[in-house]
Protein backbone atom coordinates (compact mmCIF):
# COMPACT_ATOMS: atom_id res chain seq x y z
CA UNK A 1 0.00 0.00 0.00
CA UNK A 2 1.26 3.50 -0.42
CA UNK A 3 -0.23 6.33 1.23
CA UNK A 4 1.28 9.89 1.60
CA UNK A 5 3.02 11.01 4.80
CA UNK A 6 0.68 12.21 7.41
CA UNK A 7 -1.96 10.71 5.83
CA UNK A 8 -4.31 8.20 6.70
CA UNK A 9 -6.31 5.36 5.18
CA UNK A 10 -9.32 5.77 4.42
CA UNK A 11 -10.47 2.65 4.71
CA UNK A 12 -10.28 3.59 8.14
CA UNK A 13 -10.90 7.08 8.79
CA UNK A 14 -12.53 8.44 6.12
CA UNK A 15 -16.05 9.10 5.87
CA UNK A 16 -16.12 8.36 1.88
CA UNK A 17 -15.67 4.44 3.38
CA UNK A 18 -19.19 4.77 5.21
CA UNK A 19 -20.16 6.26 2.80
CA UNK A 20 -19.14 4.06 -0.33
CA UNK A 21 -20.79 0.97 2.20
CA UNK A 22 -24.41 3.04 3.02
CA UNK A 23 -27.45 2.65 0.85
CA UNK A 24 -28.50 5.96 -0.32
CA UNK A 25 -32.01 7.02 -1.84
CA UNK A 26 -33.06 9.49 -3.91
CA UNK A 27 -34.79 10.74 -1.01
CA UNK A 28 -31.91 11.83 0.64
CA UNK A 29 -31.04 14.58 -1.50
CA UNK A 30 -34.51 16.34 -0.52
CA UNK A 31 -33.63 16.04 2.96
CA UNK A 32 -29.99 17.40 2.95
CA UNK A 33 -29.10 21.30 3.35
CA UNK A 34 -26.47 22.91 1.94
CA UNK A 35 -24.04 24.02 5.05
CA UNK A 36 -23.71 28.42 4.75
CA UNK A 37 -20.86 29.01 2.60
CA UNK A 38 -18.72 30.93 5.18
CA UNK A 39 -18.68 27.70 7.25
CA UNK A 40 -17.38 25.89 4.67
CA UNK A 41 -13.56 26.60 5.19
CA UNK A 42 -13.54 25.81 8.83
CA UNK A 43 -14.84 21.82 8.63
CA UNK A 44 -13.08 19.05 9.52
CA UNK A 45 -12.68 15.98 7.01
CA UNK A 46 -15.43 13.78 7.83
CA UNK A 47 -17.89 17.24 8.17
CA UNK A 48 -16.18 18.14 4.93
CA UNK A 49 -17.19 14.80 2.96
CA UNK A 50 -20.78 14.67 4.24
CA UNK A 51 -21.48 17.94 3.14
CA UNK A 52 -20.03 17.11 -0.57
CA UNK A 53 -22.63 14.37 0.08
CA UNK A 54 -25.45 16.24 0.62
CA UNK A 55 -24.70 18.98 -2.12
CA UNK A 56 -24.20 16.59 -5.15
CA UNK A 57 -27.56 15.34 -4.35
CA UNK A 58 -29.43 18.43 -3.86
CA UNK A 59 -27.54 19.60 -7.15
CA UNK A 60 -28.65 16.44 -8.52
CA UNK A 61 -32.22 16.75 -7.75
CA UNK A 62 -32.07 20.25 -8.62
CA UNK A 63 -30.51 19.24 -12.08
CA UNK A 64 -32.95 16.88 -12.62
CA UNK A 65 -36.07 18.79 -11.78
CA UNK A 66 -34.85 21.59 -14.48
CA UNK A 67 -33.92 24.05 -11.51
CA UNK A 68 -30.61 25.12 -12.70
CA UNK A 69 -30.41 27.99 -10.42
CA UNK A 70 -30.61 25.80 -7.51
CA UNK A 71 -27.82 23.43 -9.19
CA UNK A 72 -25.38 26.03 -9.34
CA UNK A 73 -25.87 27.48 -6.50
CA UNK A 74 -24.55 24.12 -5.13
CA UNK A 75 -22.11 23.90 -7.39
CA UNK A 76 -20.91 27.07 -6.35
CA UNK A 77 -20.41 25.40 -2.81
CA UNK A 78 -18.79 22.10 -4.02
CA UNK A 79 -16.64 23.64 -6.01
CA UNK A 80 -15.01 25.59 -2.50
CA UNK A 81 -15.08 22.05 -1.20
CA UNK A 82 -14.07 19.45 -4.04
CA UNK A 83 -10.50 18.96 -5.29
CA UNK A 84 -9.09 17.13 -7.80
CA UNK A 85 -5.69 16.56 -5.95
CA UNK A 86 -7.32 15.92 -2.33
CA UNK A 87 -8.51 13.07 -0.66
CA UNK A 88 -10.91 10.54 -1.73
CA UNK A 89 -14.01 11.96 -1.59
CA UNK A 90 -13.36 15.88 -2.74
CA UNK A 91 -11.99 13.94 -5.72
CA UNK A 92 -14.86 12.00 -6.47
CA UNK A 93 -16.37 15.02 -5.63
CA UNK A 94 -14.70 17.48 -8.51
CA UNK A 95 -15.75 14.29 -10.54
CA UNK A 96 -19.55 14.30 -10.02
CA UNK A 97 -19.06 18.10 -10.26
CA UNK A 98 -17.83 18.39 -13.72
CA UNK A 99 -20.21 15.88 -14.99
CA UNK A 100 -23.72 17.62 -13.07
CA UNK A 101 -21.93 21.04 -14.54
CA UNK A 102 -21.60 19.39 -18.06
CA UNK A 103 -25.51 18.02 -17.72
CA UNK A 104 -26.79 21.87 -16.45
CA UNK A 105 -24.62 23.35 -19.72
CA UNK A 106 -26.68 21.05 -22.31
CA UNK A 107 -29.42 23.23 -21.34
CA UNK A 108 -27.86 25.84 -23.65
CA UNK A 109 -26.57 24.15 -26.57
CA UNK A 110 -24.01 26.70 -28.04
CA UNK A 111 -22.87 27.54 -24.57
CA UNK A 112 -21.92 24.00 -24.26
CA UNK A 113 -20.11 23.38 -27.31
CA UNK A 114 -17.85 26.42 -27.04
CA UNK A 115 -16.86 25.43 -23.34
CA UNK A 116 -16.45 21.68 -24.05
CA UNK A 117 -15.24 21.92 -27.35
CA UNK A 118 -11.46 22.56 -26.11
CA UNK A 119 -11.67 19.72 -23.22
CA UNK A 120 -11.53 17.04 -25.54
CA UNK A 121 -12.07 13.15 -24.07
CA UNK A 122 -9.12 11.52 -23.69
CA UNK A 123 -6.80 10.17 -26.97
CA UNK A 124 -6.89 6.12 -27.35
CA UNK A 125 -3.28 6.11 -26.47
CA UNK A 126 -4.62 8.52 -23.35
CA UNK A 127 -7.23 5.75 -22.31
CA UNK A 128 -4.95 3.09 -22.84
CA UNK A 129 -2.52 4.31 -20.35
CA UNK A 130 -5.48 5.01 -17.76
CA UNK A 131 -6.52 1.58 -18.27
CA UNK A 132 -2.98 -0.16 -17.95
CA UNK A 133 -2.76 1.97 -14.74
CA UNK A 134 -6.06 1.05 -13.22
CA UNK A 135 -4.86 -2.81 -13.81
CA UNK A 136 -1.58 -2.07 -11.22
CA UNK A 137 -3.41 -0.11 -9.46
CA UNK A 138 -6.69 -2.23 -8.88
CA UNK A 139 -6.41 -5.36 -10.16
CA UNK A 140 -10.30 -6.41 -10.47
CA UNK A 141 -9.58 -6.88 -14.04
CA UNK A 142 -6.40 -9.04 -13.64
CA UNK A 143 -8.67 -11.59 -11.62
CA UNK A 144 -11.24 -11.30 -13.83
CA UNK A 145 -8.83 -12.12 -17.30
CA UNK A 146 -7.37 -14.67 -14.83
CA UNK A 147 -10.79 -16.49 -14.34
CA UNK A 148 -11.53 -15.95 -17.42
CA UNK A 149 -8.30 -17.83 -19.13
CA UNK A 150 -8.69 -20.59 -16.27
CA UNK A 151 -12.49 -21.63 -17.90
CA UNK A 152 -10.76 -21.70 -21.12
CA UNK A 153 -8.28 -23.76 -20.45
CA UNK A 154 -11.12 -26.21 -19.23
CA UNK A 155 -13.51 -26.34 -21.97
CA UNK A 156 -10.58 -26.14 -24.40
CA UNK A 157 -8.72 -29.39 -23.07
CA UNK A 158 -7.70 -31.71 -25.77
CA UNK A 159 -8.76 -29.57 -28.67
CA UNK A 160 -6.13 -28.95 -31.12
CA UNK A 161 -7.87 -25.88 -33.06
CA UNK A 162 -8.92 -22.80 -30.35
CA UNK A 163 -10.18 -19.45 -31.90
CA UNK A 164 -11.01 -16.67 -28.84
CA UNK A 165 -12.77 -14.08 -29.44
CA UNK A 166 -12.23 -10.83 -27.74
CA UNK A 167 -14.71 -8.66 -27.30
CA UNK A 168 -13.45 -6.93 -24.50
CA UNK A 169 -10.73 -4.38 -26.24
CA UNK A 170 -7.54 -6.67 -26.89
CA UNK A 171 -5.94 -6.13 -23.04
CA UNK A 172 -2.33 -8.15 -24.30
CA UNK A 173 -1.71 -9.34 -20.68
CA UNK A 174 -4.84 -11.45 -20.28
CA UNK A 175 -3.76 -13.58 -23.76
CA UNK A 176 0.00 -13.51 -22.74
CA UNK A 177 -0.92 -15.59 -19.82
CA UNK A 178 -3.11 -17.51 -21.76
CA UNK A 179 -0.26 -18.41 -24.03
CA UNK A 180 1.72 -19.54 -21.21
CA UNK A 181 -1.31 -21.79 -19.98
CA UNK A 182 -1.37 -23.64 -23.57
CA UNK A 183 1.87 -23.72 -23.85
CA UNK A 184 2.26 -25.72 -20.44
CA UNK A 185 -0.48 -28.22 -21.60
CA UNK A 186 0.65 -31.77 -20.93
CA UNK A 187 -0.70 -33.09 -24.74
CA UNK A 188 0.58 -29.74 -26.15
CA UNK A 189 -0.36 -26.34 -27.18
CA UNK A 190 -3.47 -25.92 -29.59
CA UNK A 191 -3.02 -23.79 -32.70
CA UNK A 192 -4.56 -20.74 -31.28
CA UNK A 193 -6.68 -18.11 -33.38
CA UNK A 194 -6.87 -14.96 -31.63
CA UNK A 195 -9.53 -12.16 -33.16
CA UNK A 196 -9.85 -8.67 -31.27
CA UNK A 197 -12.64 -6.45 -31.45
CA UNK A 198 -11.95 -2.89 -30.92
CA UNK A 199 -12.72 0.94 -32.61
CA UNK A 200 -8.49 1.98 -33.32
CA UNK A 201 -6.45 0.02 -35.68
CA UNK A 202 -3.26 1.30 -33.43
CA UNK A 203 -4.65 -0.47 -30.17
CA UNK A 204 -5.07 -3.84 -32.27
CA UNK A 205 -1.71 -3.79 -34.17
CA UNK A 206 0.31 -3.21 -30.73
CA UNK A 207 -1.53 -6.10 -29.39
CA UNK A 208 -0.71 -8.24 -32.43
CA UNK A 209 3.09 -7.55 -32.46
CA UNK A 210 3.47 -8.29 -28.79
CA UNK A 211 1.02 -11.82 -29.05
CA UNK A 212 3.28 -12.76 -31.90
CA UNK A 213 6.28 -12.42 -30.45
CA UNK A 214 5.71 -14.59 -27.35
CA UNK A 215 3.57 -17.01 -29.21
CA UNK A 216 7.18 -17.50 -31.74
CA UNK A 217 9.26 -17.40 -28.34
CA UNK A 218 6.66 -19.73 -26.65
CA UNK A 219 6.39 -22.27 -30.10
CA UNK A 220 2.62 -21.79 -30.22
CA UNK A 221 1.31 -22.02 -33.27
CA UNK A 222 -0.59 -18.63 -33.12
CA UNK A 223 -2.72 -16.19 -35.65
CA UNK A 224 -4.02 -12.97 -34.77
CA UNK A 225 -6.98 -11.38 -36.53
CA UNK A 226 -8.20 -7.91 -36.13
CA UNK A 227 -11.74 -6.43 -36.39
CA UNK A 228 -11.30 -2.46 -36.60
CA UNK A 229 -14.91 -1.70 -35.32
CA UNK A 230 -17.65 -0.26 -32.77
CA UNK A 231 -19.14 -3.30 -30.84
CA UNK A 232 -22.65 -2.33 -31.23
CA UNK A 233 -21.62 -1.89 -34.94
CA UNK A 234 -19.88 -5.42 -34.92
CA UNK A 235 -21.59 -7.64 -37.94
CA UNK A 236 -20.89 -11.00 -36.46
CA UNK A 237 -19.91 -12.75 -40.01
CA UNK A 238 -16.69 -10.47 -39.84
CA UNK A 239 -15.53 -12.71 -36.79
CA UNK A 240 -15.07 -14.95 -39.35
CA UNK A 241 -15.82 -18.50 -36.97
CA UNK A 242 -14.23 -21.77 -39.03
CA UNK A 243 -15.87 -25.24 -38.96
CA UNK A 244 -13.88 -27.46 -36.75
CA UNK A 245 -12.55 -24.98 -34.33
CA UNK A 246 -13.67 -25.46 -30.59
CA UNK A 247 -15.01 -21.47 -29.40
CA UNK A 248 -14.39 -19.34 -26.69
CA UNK A 249 -15.51 -15.70 -26.69
CA UNK A 250 -14.84 -13.57 -23.99
CA UNK A 251 -16.34 -9.74 -23.07
CA UNK A 252 -14.83 -7.08 -20.54
CA UNK A 253 -16.71 -4.55 -19.88
CA UNK A 254 -18.20 -4.19 -23.12
CA UNK A 255 -21.86 -5.68 -23.82
CA UNK A 256 -23.75 -2.72 -21.84
CA UNK A 257 -22.73 -0.24 -24.84
CA UNK A 258 -25.05 -2.54 -26.40
CA UNK A 259 -27.96 -0.80 -24.66
CA UNK A 260 -27.59 2.48 -25.87
CA UNK A 261 -28.78 1.55 -29.19
CA UNK A 262 -32.25 0.92 -27.14
CA UNK A 263 -33.19 4.65 -27.23
CA UNK A 264 -32.67 5.13 -30.79
CA UNK A 265 -34.71 1.77 -31.75
CA UNK A 266 -37.53 3.07 -28.99
CA UNK A 267 -37.47 6.58 -30.72
CA UNK A 268 -37.85 5.42 -34.08
CA UNK A 269 -40.65 3.11 -34.04
CA UNK A 270 -41.77 5.42 -31.39
CA UNK A 271 -42.87 2.60 -28.72
CA UNK A 272 -45.09 4.13 -25.56
CA UNK A 273 -43.19 3.80 -22.10
CA UNK A 274 -45.56 0.58 -20.87
CA UNK A 275 -42.87 -1.26 -23.35
CA UNK A 276 -39.78 0.18 -21.49
CA UNK A 277 -38.06 -1.44 -18.81
CA UNK A 278 -36.90 0.32 -15.95
CA UNK A 279 -33.29 -0.05 -17.14
CA UNK A 280 -32.70 -1.12 -20.73
CA UNK A 281 -35.61 1.13 -22.41
CA UNK A 282 -37.00 -1.12 -24.37
CA UNK A 283 -38.37 -4.95 -23.12
CA UNK A 284 -35.63 -7.68 -22.83
CA UNK A 285 -36.99 -9.25 -26.20
CA UNK A 286 -36.39 -6.60 -28.80
CA UNK A 287 -33.26 -5.06 -26.91
CA UNK A 288 -30.26 -4.91 -29.69
CA UNK A 289 -28.19 -6.36 -26.35
CA UNK A 290 -30.54 -9.90 -26.76
CA UNK A 291 -29.95 -9.80 -30.69
CA UNK A 292 -26.50 -9.56 -30.30
CA UNK A 293 -26.09 -12.50 -28.10
CA UNK A 294 -28.77 -14.95 -29.68
CA UNK A 295 -26.16 -14.03 -33.12
CA UNK A 296 -22.96 -14.68 -30.77
CA UNK A 297 -24.93 -18.34 -29.43
CA UNK A 298 -25.42 -18.94 -33.07
CA UNK A 299 -21.61 -19.59 -33.27
CA UNK A 300 -21.68 -22.25 -30.93
CA UNK A 301 -19.01 -21.15 -28.26
CA UNK A 302 -17.95 -23.71 -26.53
CA UNK A 303 -17.69 -21.16 -23.39
CA UNK A 304 -18.43 -16.90 -23.25
CA UNK A 305 -17.20 -15.37 -20.35
CA UNK A 306 -18.42 -11.70 -19.50
CA UNK A 307 -17.27 -9.36 -17.14
CA UNK A 308 -19.42 -5.80 -16.31
CA UNK A 309 -19.80 -3.51 -13.62
CA UNK A 310 -21.79 -4.79 -10.74
CA UNK A 311 -23.74 -1.54 -10.91
CA UNK A 312 -27.09 -0.35 -12.06
CA UNK A 313 -26.24 2.77 -13.72
CA UNK A 314 -28.82 2.66 -16.63
CA UNK A 315 -32.16 3.89 -15.02
CA UNK A 316 -34.04 6.65 -16.69
CA UNK A 317 -34.16 8.90 -14.03
CA UNK A 318 -30.77 10.97 -13.31
CA UNK A 319 -31.30 10.90 -10.01
CA UNK A 320 -31.25 7.00 -9.71
CA UNK A 321 -28.73 6.41 -11.16
CA UNK A 322 -26.79 9.24 -10.03
CA UNK A 323 -27.13 7.81 -7.02
CA UNK A 324 -25.99 4.76 -7.62
CA UNK A 325 -23.21 5.99 -9.65
CA UNK A 326 -22.24 7.99 -6.36
CA UNK A 327 -22.11 5.00 -4.14
CA UNK A 328 -20.39 2.86 -6.91
CA UNK A 329 -17.44 5.22 -7.55
CA UNK A 330 -17.34 6.06 -4.36
CA UNK A 331 -15.89 2.83 -3.80
CA UNK A 332 -13.61 2.86 -6.10
CA UNK A 333 -12.11 5.96 -5.72
CA UNK A 334 -11.98 4.61 -1.69
CA UNK A 335 -9.61 2.05 -3.48
CA UNK A 336 -7.24 4.17 -5.26
CA UNK A 337 -6.50 6.19 -1.83
CA UNK A 338 -5.58 3.40 -0.34
CA UNK A 339 -3.14 1.99 -2.95
CA UNK A 340 -1.44 5.18 -4.24
CA UNK A 341 -0.28 8.52 -2.75
CA UNK A 342 -2.38 11.36 -3.52
CA UNK A 343 0.59 12.85 -5.46
CA UNK A 344 0.80 9.94 -8.23
CA UNK A 345 0.32 10.76 -11.88
CA UNK A 346 -0.90 6.76 -12.54
CA UNK A 347 -3.77 7.91 -10.00
CA UNK A 348 -4.53 10.64 -11.39
CA UNK A 349 -4.70 9.65 -14.92
CA UNK A 350 -7.29 6.67 -14.16
CA UNK A 351 -9.51 8.84 -11.94
CA UNK A 352 -9.55 11.99 -15.24
CA UNK A 353 -9.33 9.77 -18.22
CA UNK A 354 -10.91 6.11 -16.99
CA UNK A 355 -13.65 6.75 -13.87
CA UNK A 356 -13.95 10.26 -14.67
CA UNK A 357 -15.23 9.93 -18.62
CA UNK A 358 -17.27 7.21 -17.25
CA UNK A 359 -19.52 9.53 -14.53
CA UNK A 360 -19.13 12.29 -17.20
CA UNK A 361 -21.11 9.62 -19.57
CA UNK A 362 -23.43 8.43 -17.08
CA UNK A 363 -24.72 11.55 -15.86
CA UNK A 364 -24.10 14.44 -18.64
CA UNK A 365 -25.29 12.14 -21.48
CA UNK A 366 -29.11 10.81 -22.39
CA UNK A 367 -30.19 8.99 -25.46
CA UNK A 368 -27.41 7.10 -27.50
CA UNK A 369 -24.85 9.41 -26.23
CA UNK A 370 -25.63 7.20 -23.15
CA UNK A 371 -22.99 4.12 -23.67
CA UNK A 372 -21.95 3.42 -19.86
CA UNK A 373 -25.01 1.70 -18.96
CA UNK A 374 -23.46 -0.84 -16.42
CA UNK A 375 -26.60 -3.07 -15.18
CA UNK A 376 -26.18 -5.90 -12.51
CA UNK A 377 -25.47 -9.22 -13.19
CA UNK A 378 -29.25 -10.51 -12.42
CA UNK A 379 -30.12 -8.69 -15.35
CA UNK A 380 -27.07 -10.05 -17.79
CA UNK A 381 -28.10 -13.43 -16.25
CA UNK A 382 -31.80 -13.34 -18.23
CA UNK A 383 -30.40 -12.26 -21.12
CA UNK A 384 -27.82 -15.03 -21.22
CA UNK A 385 -30.61 -17.38 -20.95
CA UNK A 386 -33.06 -15.86 -23.34
CA UNK A 387 -30.54 -16.29 -25.90
CA UNK A 388 -29.58 -19.65 -25.50
CA UNK A 389 -26.93 -19.80 -23.01
CA UNK A 390 -26.66 -22.07 -20.12
CA UNK A 391 -24.37 -20.81 -16.58
CA UNK A 392 -21.27 -22.87 -16.05
CA UNK A 393 -19.97 -22.64 -12.58
CA UNK A 394 -16.43 -21.12 -12.56
CA UNK A 395 -14.47 -23.57 -10.94
CA UNK A 396 -13.04 -24.28 -7.51
CA UNK A 397 -9.51 -23.77 -8.84
CA UNK A 398 -10.02 -20.55 -10.41
CA UNK A 399 -11.63 -19.29 -7.44
CA UNK A 400 -8.87 -20.74 -5.04
CA UNK A 401 -6.53 -18.80 -8.05
CA UNK A 402 -8.29 -15.29 -7.86
CA UNK A 403 -8.20 -15.83 -3.95
CA UNK A 404 -4.50 -16.37 -3.78
CA UNK A 405 -3.84 -13.62 -5.99
CA UNK A 406 -6.31 -11.13 -3.87
CA UNK A 407 -4.46 -11.99 -0.84
CA UNK A 408 -0.93 -11.55 -1.99
CA UNK A 409 -1.54 -7.85 -2.73
CA UNK A 410 -0.61 -6.75 0.34
CA UNK A 411 -4.62 -5.29 0.98
CA UNK A 412 -7.11 -6.60 2.60
CA UNK A 413 -8.99 -4.35 0.58
CA UNK A 414 -9.62 -6.17 -2.68
CA UNK A 415 -12.05 -9.98 -2.05
CA UNK A 416 -13.37 -12.50 -4.32
CA UNK A 417 -16.62 -13.48 -3.71
CA UNK A 418 -18.64 -16.96 -4.98
CA UNK A 419 -22.07 -16.72 -5.54
CA UNK A 420 -24.25 -19.52 -7.69
CA UNK A 421 -20.97 -20.23 -9.94
CA UNK A 422 -20.00 -16.78 -10.59
CA UNK A 423 -17.28 -14.45 -8.85
CA UNK A 424 -17.64 -11.19 -7.72
CA UNK A 425 -14.45 -8.79 -7.14
CA UNK A 426 -15.35 -6.68 -4.46
CA UNK A 427 -13.23 -3.25 -2.96
CA UNK A 428 -14.11 -4.26 1.17
CA UNK A 429 -17.32 -5.41 1.26
CA UNK A 430 -18.96 -3.94 -2.22
CA UNK A 431 -18.97 -5.96 -5.43
CA UNK A 432 -17.48 -4.02 -8.12
CA UNK A 433 -17.32 -6.20 -10.99
CA UNK A 434 -18.95 -9.49 -11.59
CA UNK A 435 -17.52 -12.70 -13.93
CA UNK A 436 -19.79 -15.13 -15.33
CA UNK A 437 -19.10 -18.00 -17.67
CA UNK A 438 -21.53 -19.72 -19.96
CA UNK A 439 -22.04 -22.14 -22.87
CA UNK A 440 -24.46 -22.92 -25.58
CA UNK A 441 -27.13 -25.16 -24.60
CA UNK A 442 -26.47 -27.37 -27.38
CA UNK A 443 -23.15 -28.62 -25.22
CA UNK A 444 -25.01 -29.06 -22.18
Amino acid sequence: MIQDEGSSSSVTSSPLQNFSNMPLHPAAAAAASPTQPWLLRELRSDERGLCLIHLLLNCAAAAAAGRLDAANAALEHIASLAAPDGDAMQRVAASFAEALARRALRAWPGLCRALLLPRAAPTPAEFAAARRHFLDLCPFLRLAGAAANQSILEAMESEKIVHVIDLGGADATQWLELLHLLAARPEGPPHLRLTAVHEHKDVLTQTAMVLTKEAERLDVPFQFNPVVCRLDALDVESLRVKTGEALAITSSLQLHILLASDDDSAAAVGKDKDRRSPESGLSPSTSRADAFLGALWGLSPKVMVVTEQEASHNAPALTERFVEALNYYAALFDCLEVVAARGSVERARVERWMLGEQIKNIVACDGAERRERHERLERWARRMEGAGFGRVPLSYYALLQARRVAQGLGCDGFKVREEKGSFFLCWQDRALFSVSSWRGRRFD
